[in-house]
């Protein structure tokens, strides 16, 4: 970057900050974005960069909708935050109505929180105290899958895949659960079933990322996987909990992922999309049979747990001025749209000698390397085609606005299969 055309807050700035997922010592300097609009990010040097990532999937409408921006303006000058313990207020309780529409009858029990990792981990302390409350003690452990990411809270890092994820540091300090591979299978399956006909009594619930392991690598299963896992649950008693924060709202061609199961979660996660990439909101939300396991005289059965911010007033609003759009424009017909481009413009990927897989489902584009060595060099490729692409892992992927326009669309397709063919990263 050009020094003339640095900020003075970024040069000044950057000796004070900690970046996420990064080497410090060795790692690119990040690039300043100094505005957004659709699927662009500008640049403090005037470079417009079409986001491939929706910044990490939360940008499911494109930037700076004008209905959201609308709605906060407006919920900012009435009131911005209240705490949630012994007050209430209109947007959270609107919200919740909305949201437990929208998932259907059985999940409606909403509760708040401020990020994905956190609405796991209440769903963990859920299905824990489920088991508590009703006096049977040693459920502690869950059955969670090979290639699952959840979180990088220390309770959502335990359940994340502990060979393959990127929490194997901490291994001596989690908590121990159960990882089996997905029940993709007739052997898969009959190998499930034997650890939980011998193990189910340990395990307070099953915890799954409904048709894609998002961080885990981009891995897909059909939705028969989740039918097993509903039958399983039943038949050892266990609460099935959905990891929805990557696949809610429209993302994987259905509003929720599960809902290409015909199977319904005891508990679904929500976060990401949720306020449209606005602000931080998570959302936990339980089937009427958890939240009974709670409803009682005795104070020790209340889930003790309040986020501060839990329920912001701001990002409840600007959540559901996000469901307006999804209710007002035909987002999962632009879903279907954005798969099709994805699927016939990736497909020259699999022509590269380099690569392993390429895969298409809903507004998510994965093409998978044989190895990658150098992924800050491939992020720099990428910028240099005005794309901005974050592989991690051996994987390249896509997952553009929701409504992301098709010049640039095909201005990302045109850029991964262009980096690609350039040669092996």
């Amino acid at each position: 970057m050009n020094s003339s055309s640095t900020p003075a807050w970024f040069t000044q700035g950057l000796g004070h900050i900690w970046l996420p997922y990064a080497q410090m010592k060795t790692m690119a300097a990040p690039l300043p974005v100094v505005r957004t609009y659709g699927s662009r990010l500008v640049l403090a040097d005037g470079r417009e960069l079409v986001d491939g990532v929706a910044s990490w999937w939360t940008a499911c409408h494109g930037y700076n909708p004008p209905h959201i921006a609308h709605a906060l303006r407006q919920q900012l000058d009435t009131m911005p935050h209240v705490m949630f313990g012994g007050l209430a207020h209109e947007p959270a309780f609107e919200l919740a109505r909305r949201l437990t529409g929208l998932l259907g009858p059985g999940l409606d029990r909403v509760f708040y929180s401020d990020s994905g990792s956190v609405a796991v981990e209440v769903a963990m302390k859920m299905a824990v105290q489920y088991w508590l409350n009703q006096g049977e003690h040693g459920r502690s452990r869950f059955l969670v899958f090979r290639g699952g990411y959840h979180g990088d809270t220390l309770g959502t890092m335990a359940v994340c895949d502990p060979e393959e994820g990127m929490h194997s540091l901490y291994k001596g300090l989690l908590a121990e659960h159960d990882c089996c591979d997905l029940p993709r299978d007739e052997l898969s399956l009959d190998r499930l079933d034997g650890f939980l006909a011998q193990n189910s009594h340990r395990l307070a619930g099953i915890l799954v990322e409904p048709l894609v392991q998002g961080a885990g690598g981009m891995l897909l299963h059909e939705p028969e996987v989740l039918r097993r896992l509903r039958t399983l649950a039943d038949q050892y008693g266990l609460p099935l909990i959905f990891d929805e924060i990557f696949t809610g709202f429209g993302r994987t061609g259905s509003m929720f992922a599960f809902e290409q199961a015909g199977v319904r979660p005891d508990i679904i996660t929500l976060s990401k999309a949720l306020t449209g990439g606005t602000l931080p909101l998570a959302a936990t939300v339980a089937s009427s049979h958890i939240f009974d396991a709670f409803w009682s005289d005795d104070p020790t059965h209340a889930l003790m747990h309040g986020p501060t911010f839990m329920a912001n007033a701001m990002a409840c609003t600007a959540a559901m001025a996000s469901l307006d759009l999804f209710e007002v424009e035909p987002r999962l017909e632009q879903v279907a749209a954005v798969s099709r481009a994805l699927a016939t413009g990736l497909a020259p990927c699999k022509e590269f000698d380099w690569v392993r897989d390429v895969r298409v489902l809903g507004a998510i584009g994965v093409v998978e390397l044989d190895q990658l060595a150098d992924k800050e060099r491939l992020r720099q490729r990428f910028v240099d085609a005005g794309v901005w692409v974050r592989p991690f892992g051996t994987t390249v992927y896509l997952t553009p606005a929701l409504n992301i326009n098709d010049e640039d669309l095909n201005t990302l397709i045109k850029a991964v299969i262009a980096v690609l063919r350039a040669g092996r990263p």
